[in-house]
Order: C-alpha cells, then structure tokens, then sequence
C-alpha cells in the first residue's frame, strides 16, 4: 500500500504552526508526519529552529493515527547515539506503533556552531552512522550494553523505558554507502531528490546488501522526498521557495558555511535556477497530479510532501480534495494483477 507522508519544515515555520498544519494533514488523509531535525536553519531571514523531537512528541499527542517521525536526524555529533535511543525509545513507549526514526550523516551547518570539528570524509560520516544504528537498535533490544567502536563507546548502558513496539529506521542517503547500513540494520530509505537520478542503483545497493545479511529485501521501504509550492499566482508560489535557496548551494561550499546569514548571502541566480528545477512550482492541481507520476513509476513505498506554498492550510486542504485520494487509487489500480479471460 502507498503511504503518503506531510513533511514539517521545522526550519520555515514556528512549533506551533506546524502542529496545526500536523493536525490537518491527518484529517485529509496522510498516513505519515514527519519533522526535519536541524539546529540551524537554512536562511536566517524567516528561519525557525524549534527542537524537533518535542515538535514530534506535540504532534503525536494531538493527532490520532498518523505515524510521526523524523527526516533526518543526525547521530554523529550534538546527539550521541544513545540519546537518541533514549528519546525516541521514550516516545515509542508513549505512542506504541506511531513512532519512526530517520538517520542521515546530517551537514556541518548544525554541528559546528556547538563546537564540533565536521569531518571532511564521507567514509568517517558513513562509519559513524552505521555505529549509531548498531548502538540504537542494541539499546532498545538488550539490557547493559557495552560497546567498543571506533566512535563511540558504551560502558553497561541501560535503557530502563523502552518502546513498546518496534520502531522503524530509515536510512536518509544519496548514496549506495548509506543505503547498505539500511540493508544491513534498518527498515528502508528515504532517498533525496539528489539521489533520485541514481534511484534504482541506490535501491539495489540496499537491497543486495540485505541479501546478504539473510535478510528479507522486499521487507524494506522506499520513501523519497517531494518538494511543491502551491499557489494560483506562479510568483507567489516561487518566492515562497526562495527561503530555501541555501540548499541548492554546492555541497562543498555550503558544508564550509554554519551561518544561516552566510548562507543567505551566497545566494546567486545560478541557485535561485536550481531550485525551479529541484522543486515544483505549481499553479494547478494537474501540474502536481503529473509530476507525481514520476515517483508511481519508481513504485515507491511512501512520498513525503515538502511543501513550501504560501498558504499552507489551502494547499493542505486542496490535496485532500483533489490529489491524495486520486494517487491512492490509482496506485492500488496499478498493483492489481491483469485478469485474463477467454
């Protein structure tokens, strides 16, 4: 069954804003919720940073069904492996069978203005993370771990409230390195839209890797990322993304830069381009309908809608309308098998 997940920029909009818009996002119909996880914002113009597992625990406990969650927690540096084993076991002990947990090796923008030295190799980001996982999922299994990483370290650690039903991990990556630690440990990826040209090569790498590890592939999900702004008036809804334009920076630049101040000011035309392209700018229902076909087509498990429209409550209520009872229909029409008759 396709899920459809509300995507809570927690660096665009206030705590309390994006539990109403949580809150809607249940009544018309999304399945999922999820709040990003940084300490900095993108722009300081506009910016926001509320904690984003107290945003999840709000969400959770004023919506009914929904699953809340993060996209993308970073266990590397300001959040020890084990702390986040400890908050999001407290939360699975909470809200049984309505929590998930995405990790990614995060960006430098949110850890160095702590103090942290951001490593400049993939592989150490890559390392790091698949301690985390390990230490994550020993926690909430086993009583007094120790644990001997390169990383981190564990000395008889005890995790005395666990979650009382299992938590899924998702593995944020664009990446085939990243995508193996969810095949190894984890429930699936959230690919992002810079992986989506490498979409299948990233999926076989989890895929593959599970196999080897006797694991059951077709168990693991595929979430991915879908970035709209919504309005009637084209320019209206562009100028809405350009609080977003810091993302479109080139990755080695941006990695250097932890001042949403500084990020704002290397803003050019050339990102302002990238993000027409890396997001939809729509004025119509059906712009939105076609563009989702792309992602029935990769047969995805679960689309998070990230969403950066000018109206966020209109835009919410015209996709219960208008969008999400059609895409689930019509994904359930394309699963059902081909009858044949005489």
């Amino acid at each position: 069954m396709l899920r459809l997940g509300y995507w809570c920029g927690q660096e665009q909009y206030d705590p309390k804003a994006l539990v109403d818009f949580a809150k809607i996002a249940e009544v018309v119909g999304f399945d999922m919720i999820s709040v990003s996880d940084h300490f900095h914002p993108w722009s300081d113009t506009g910016g926001q940073s509320g904690f984003p597992w107290l945003i999840v625990n709000l969400i959770a406990d004023k919506t009914q069904n929904v699953e809340v969650g993060t996209t993308v927690t970073t266990p590397l540096f300001r959040y020890h492996p084990a702390i986040v084993a400890q908050a999001f076991a407290t939360l699975g002990y909470l809200y049984p069978k309505r929590i998930f947990l995405t990790l990614g090796v995060g960006h430098s923008m949110n850890e160095t203005p702590l103090g942290f030295n951001w490593p400049e190799s993939v592989e150490e980001k890559i390392k790091r993370l698949e301690e985390a996982v390990e230490i994550i999922h020993l926690l909430w299994a086993k009583d007094f771990v120790t644990y001997y990483g390169n990383y981190y370290k564990l000395f008889k650690a005890k995790l005395y409230t666990k979650p009382r039903s299992k938590i899924p991990i998702y593995i944020a990556t664009a990446t085939k390195e990243a995508a193996k630690i969810a095949g190894r440990y984890g429930d699936g990826i959230l690919v992002n839209p810079r992986g989506l040209e490498r979409f299948d090569d990233i999926v076989y790498a989890m895929e593959n890797e599970a196999k080897k590890n006797g694991r059951d592939a077709k168990k693991l999900l595929k979430l991915v990322e879908f970035k709209v702004s919504y309005s009637v008036d084209y320019d209206e809804a562009l100028k809405s993304t350009l609080y977003w334009a810091p993302t479109a920076i080139d990755r080695k630049i941006r990695e250097k830069i932890s001042d949403p101040r500084e990020l704002e000011d290397n803003v050019s035309e050339k990102e302002i381009e990238k993000i027409k392209k890396t997001w939809l700018i729509a004025t119509d229902p059906e712009q939105i309908i076609k563009s989702l076909e792309f992602f029935l087509n990769l047969k995805v498990d679960v689309i998070f809608f990230h969403s950066s429209s000018p109206n966020e409550r209109a835009f919410l209520n015209m996709l219960g309308r208008d969008i999400l009872p059609w895409l689930k229909e019509i994904y359930e029409l394309r699963r059902e098998p081909i009858k044949i008759t005489d």
